[in-house]
């Protein structure tokens, strides 16, 4: 008596109610300052409004945002005029600000994973027209030891999203980084881009994903384009017709 009948089979919670139930238990909070919300991985209305988004106009190929429209088509700034990045062009949500950096960190420093989708959810829009254009996504990769004792790469969390936003094929692998690298925090510009001298490289076996074909290459923050020029370089000599760039964050001012 009291035994259950053969054949019978355990009760099984169904996946609406059990996120129900997670929901009492771990209620929504914001992404950016762990207040209340109504949905997971939102931002409360004070974080979105800390954000301070990337709009036309920009440069057309840094993607850094420009004080005043003057009405008159694409611009450049005078940076991309005198020192023109490999990459085509370039495109970020949002300023590498208080709210920004947060978020930022949470995902990267505190394993906070789950921040991915809803910045990944932001980039895919706010890169709309480079997503339209690209033939497949490829996320910037970590040296293997710092993987190891990172144990994701942050870059890759993004661009899976992404790639599956724009129905594109997602190549974690076609990039390698295959010099171990100093931390690039309190280099010069100069310096940065000497620390990465021959760090990235297009693995043989995997030269033919992106033979001729437009790369849409991710990462979380932008701040001297040093990594990006670094790994778009590498791209470009592995097969590469073009790269652009997509991330989360831009360290920038707005041009004047």
């Amino acid at each position: 008596m009291g035994r259950a009948s053969k054949g019978a089979r355990p009760f099984a919670v169904p996946g609406r109610v059990a996120r129900a139930l997670v929901g009492l238990v771990y209620p929504p909070s914001c992404a950016g300052c762990g207040a209340a919300t109504a949905d997971p991985g939102a931002l409360c209305p004070s974080c979105w409004a800390g954000l301070r988004f990337i709009e036309e106009p920009c440069c057309a190929r840094y993607g850094t945002p420009f004080a005043v429209d003057l009405g008159i088509g694409p611009l450049l700034s005078p940076r991309a005029i005198s020192e023109p990045p490999v990459f085509a062009r370039a495109r970020a949500v949002a300023l590498y600000d208080d709210t920004a950096r947060g978020l930022v960190h949470r995902l990267k420093y505190q394993d906070r994973l789950d921040l991915a989708k809803a910045m990944a959810a932001m980039m895919a829009a706010s890169g709309a027209a480079l997503i339209a254009e690209a033939d497949c996504v490829v996320p910037v990769p970590l040296h293997r030891w710092r993987l190891w004792r990172r144990r994701f790469n942050q870059a890759a969390l993004l661009a899976r999203p992404v790639a599956r936003a724009g129905s594109l094929p997602f190549l974690p692998r076609a990039l390698a980084r295959v010099k171990a690298t100093r931390s690039q925090v309190g280099l010069t510009r100069a310096g940065r881009a000497e620390n990465l001298q021959g760090a990235f490289r297009v693995p043989a076996a995997h030269r033919a994903g992106i033979q001729g074909r437009r790369v849409l290459l991710v990462d979380d923050v932008t701040t001297t384009g040093a990594t990006a020029n670094a790994a778009a370089r590498a791209l470009l000599r592995g097969g590469a017709a073009s790269v652009d760039l997509l991330t989360f964050a831009l360290v920038a001012d707005p041009i004047g």
